[in-house]
């Protein structure tokens, strides 16, 4: 039994510490103009989990900020970036907010 307990703490431990990051990050191919952006913004939206979507062509970057306890499955953003035309190089999630995603970019260029 004891066992079991110390199991299932272990396991909502790692729960709780997924389901914390604030924001996905997620490098992409085949941004090339505005209208990338605003549909990749738009098709992310529609996401409940989705508070904020911030996209830079330049760096081809893609980052969602979270609503509080939520997220999105890594296959679930694949998909939709891929149905929308493009390609998902990489997935991080990260406890940064999109304001400091976006100074870096800023930073960056």
């Amino acid at each position: 039994m004891k066992r079991f307990k110390l199991l299932l703490a272990t396991l909502l431990m790692g729960v709780s510490t997924f389901a914390s990051a604030k924001t996905i990050e997620m490098d992409v191919n085949g941004l090339v103009c505005a209208f990338c952006a605003q549909g990749i913004e738009k098709t992310l939206k529609t996401f409940p989990a989705t508070e904020a979507v911030f996209v830079s062509l330049e760096n081809r970057i893609v980052a969602v900020k979270l609503k509080d306890g939520n997220d999105i499955d890594d296959d679930t953003l694949r998909k939709a970036i891929k149905d929308a035309g493009y390609t998902v190089v990489a997935i991080h999630r990260t406890e940064r907010s999109l304001e400091q995603v976006r100074a870096q970019v800023k930073h960056e260029s």
